[in-house]
């Protein structure tokens, strides 16, 4: 629900703004801005990175390895396991944009030694700074470049990118399922 009222604002904004949406906007000596296209979808990565941040923060390391018990959770990924998997494949995402190879197994966590509350938020985190690098880089004349791997398949640097988004919040909702079982009200919905 909250994916699809922020995909509704970007499109509105798309169509309020002329030339954003194709990152036709023009810098003030009148030539096109290459920044305008990575403009428009960087906000969404950095709106993600900061609830799912806040949110891995606000969790108590005591609970991190919780885990629904009522309900169809069974074989889902702890609290842990779910911020592991998320930094392992906003790595992964942005690697095969940069043409790197990604890291391995990022459905089970990857090879990060990350276990602990700290260690893992600061993977977390460092995971969305990386992201926010390599969303700096896309213009127009980069964001249809092919990208493929694993993670995102065969796509384009703007649609791996777009991926990621998609994932980091598909995430997001399911931790805050796991925070509020717990008590605790996410930090962006306070």
């Amino acid at each position: 629900m909250l994916l699809a009222r922020w995909t509704a604002i970007a499109f509105a904004v798309s169509l309020a703004v002329p030339g954003i949406a194709t990152g036709q906007t023009s810098s003030p000596s009148g030539a096109a801005d290459p920044t305008a296209l990575a403009s428009t979808v960087q906000p969404w990565w950095a709106m993600i990175a900061t609830s799912f941040v806040g949110a891995a923060e606000a969790m108590p390391e005591e609970k991190y390895d919780f885990t629904p018990k009522d309900g169809a959770f069974d074989g889902v990924r702890s609290f842990a396991q779910q911020v592991k998997h998320v930094a392992c494949a906003n790595q992964a995402f942005f690697d095969e944009i940069e043409g790197k190879q990604p890291p391995p197994d990022c459905e089970h966590g990857g090879p990060s030694p990350a276990k602990t509350k700290a260690e893992l938020v600061s993977y977390l985190k460092e995971s969305f700074e990386y992201g926010q690098a390599v969303f700096k880089k896309l213009t127009p004349a980069n964001a249809l470049d092919p990208v493929s791997g694993r993670y995102g398949g065969p796509s384009t640097r703007l649609g791996i990118m777009t991926l990621a988004i998609w994932h980091a919040s598909d995430h997001y909702g399911q931790i805050v399922v796991y925070l509020r079982l717990n008590g605790i009200v996410p930090p962006a919905s306070r």
